[in-house]
């Protein structure tokens, strides 16, 4: 178990080794080859097999997918924390290189299931041994309108190493390498970007142009390769007649481009809400209007830290409040060394949890730096583990949610982690602080990710209309969508023209970030019901959090009370920002900030 008093987590790091089950990546690469070899027999044969014998393919298929999520999730995750090292580089090729041969051999199983008779598809799979992998089975077979021969399906999985994945790679190990040139320091990008909160604006102001200068030197060679992914995913879209460019990671979500417009037009037609905000915060600071650097800003007459061990406390006391399970499970990431802390020279930025196997355990990705925020970042990273650990008797096929769903159980444990600071926090100058940084986190994952992912279908759209785009056309479309939200509240700053140049969804995952949206409203929902229902609403979230993936996404909702077909849905969840906004107007006025 790894403990620190301190604020920087130093000691707070992972243990891989356990991934690798006693053997080694190559070990495990040859375990997932020779199962290919047994899913091969019934290449032919898909169309005539019983539930029995699909049930023992899939089995295999099975295996081999720990075999290789074990050996991937070992080389990425080392990556993750020294993208600089060129051995972990070459770990991650030589895997990826493997395994898309093992899945290049396999690809007859998904062309052959797809062509079966409906009638006898649906046979099969109400037969109880192909219960483990039914959902994943139906859900395959909604691919068949975009499916390309075998042969042009081998070479589009071979040509992705040396296509979107590797520009995927090249981008993060830019990012990585931006340095943001204070007066005093160089400081990575990550905490150049949450020097942000500074309290002093004259301080924003010099670390906002640090970082646009910080951004400047790889500008062109970043806009090249996210015009090249983007001429990459019309070229895929148009040879499997996907309609839009949103409509395959629509149908990889298990939701429809009708769905998702409704989400997106409901929090546009909300955008009053951000702009509410930055108005009472630029009044609470003292200024007429906040510049674009300053929406970060702290409200706080004093600036917090926390220890990485009260940090602990502080969750696992919130998760425990709600659920003493859910408090067991997460208290595993501490005890078992599931997490990976602090700030490193070439580690990835940001946070994230690896699901990896059903198999093993989840781990944490932090880039600790002992603020408020990281304590509910840590708190939110814990929900996705806890939903993977729950979940993990799914098996490989149905442990994981669609992204819709995935934000669910992260920002509830969130959620749950802000109400318990707030219920603790009597002062009105600290309760407006904290309400702050929770309007400003919804703000980030509600308002601004479908800023940005109105962001995207401009330059998605721009690509497929006009042709390449420019550095220009990028700080066009970004200025243009941001002022959007903003509207007269922020002033947007020439250097913030080249801010979308180090956000890696839009280069690794296209179309994702409307799901952090989908799952900030769909997790506030949720909370809703759990505070309106009590006690016994806890098995139920339990449930949905064990249910995995093993349903669609209408009916794991249904688990919890929420139904996502109704056009209001959405509503619900901005009505609570709203209500966390008149909060933050009275603790202003209690504070005598109004």
């Amino acid at each position: 178990m790894t403990t620190t008093t301190d604020t920087t987590a130093d000691e707070v790091a992972w243990d891989l080794d356990p991934l690798l089950d006693g053997a080694d990546v190559d070990t495990l690469l040859d375990r997932a080859d020779t199962l290919a070899s047994a899913v091969e027999a019934v290449r032919g044969r898909v169309a005539s097999l019983g539930a029995a014998e699909l049930a023992r393919a899939m089995g295999d298929l099975a295996a081999l997918q720990d075999h290789l999520g074990r050996a991937g999730n070992y080389a990425h995750l080392r990556f993750a924390t020294d993208t600089a090292d060129p051995t972990r580089g070459a770990l991650v090729a030589r895997v990826q290189e493997r395994s898309i041969a093992i899945w290049t051999r396999l690809i007859f199983l998904d062309l052959e299931w797809a062509a079966v008779d409906d009638d006898r598809a649906e046979a099969l799979l109400a037969d109880p041994a192909l219960a483990f992998c039914a959902h994943h089975l139906r859900s395959q077979r909604r691919y068949r309108p975009h499916q390309l021969a075998e042969a042009e399906e081998r070479l589009d999985a071979e040509k992705t190493q040396t296509g979107a994945t590797a520009w995927s790679r090249l981008f993060g190990e830019l990012c990585a390498a931006i340095e943001v040139p204070l007066p005093d320091r160089t400081v990575r990008l990550e905490e150049g970007l949450a020097l942000l909160a500074h309290p002093d604006a004259g301080t924003r102001r010099e670390v906002a142009e640090a970082v646009t200068a910080g951004l400047a030197p790889g500008l062109r060679t970043r806009a090249f390769v996210f015009n090249t992914l983007l001429l990459d995913k019309a070229v895929d879209d148009r040879l499997r007649a996907y309609p839009t460019w949103l409509s395959a990671r629509n149908l990889h979500n298990e939701t429809t481009d009708a769905s998702v417009d409704a989400l997106v037009d409901a929090v546009v037609a909300r955008y009053d809400l951000p702009r509410r905000w930055y108005r009472l915060k630029a009044t609470i600071l003292g200024v007429d209007r906040l510049a674009d650097h300053d929406r970060m800003a702290s409200v706080a007459t004093t600036t917090p830290t926390y220890r990485w061990d009260n940090a602990r406390d502080i969750v696992l006391e919130a998760y425990r409040g709600f659920s003493p399970e859910l408090a067991d499970v997460a208290s595993l990431f501490f005890a078992g060394d599931w997490i990976d802390a602090p700030v490193r020279p070439a580690k990835r930025p940001g946070a994230f949890c690896a699901y990896t196997v059903p198999s093993h355990h989840p781990y944490v990705l932090l880039n600790w730096t002992g603020t408020r925020r990281d304590v509910l970042t840590l708190a939110h990273e814990l929900g996705h583990g806890v939903h993977a650990h729950l979940a993990r008797p799914q098996g490989v096929f149905h442990q994981s949610t669609p992204l819709t769903l995935a934000e669910t159980a992260s920002v509830f444990g969130e959620t749950i982690t802000f109400a318990r600071l707030l219920e603790r926090t009597t002062d009105p100058t600290d309760r407006l602080a904290l309400l702050a940084e929770q309007i400003e986190g919804a703000i980030a994952t509600v308002f601004r990710q479908t800023a940005m992912h109105r962001f995207e279908d401009a330059v998605h759209t721009h690509r497929r209309e006009v042709g390449e785009l420019s550095v220009d056309d990028f700080g066009d479309h970004w200025e243009r969508t941001q002022a959007e939200m903003l509207g007269d509240a922020v002033r947007i700053t020439d250097g913030y023209r080249t801010w979308w140049s180090y956000i890696p969804h839009f280069i690794s995952t296209p179309g994702y970030v409307y799901a952090y949206a989908y799952g900030q409203l769909l997790a506030l929902a949720v909370y809703r019901r759990a505070t309106e229902t009590g006690p016994d609403f806890v098995p139920r979230y339990l449930d949905l959090l064990a249910a995995g993936g093993s349903l669609p996404p209408t009916e794991l909702a249904r688990i919890v009370g929420c139904d996502l077909d109704d056009p209001g849905f959405w509503d619900g969840g901005l009505r609570i920002v709203e209500e966390l906004l008149d909060a933050a107007e009275q603790a202003a006025r209690d504070a005598g900030r109004l």
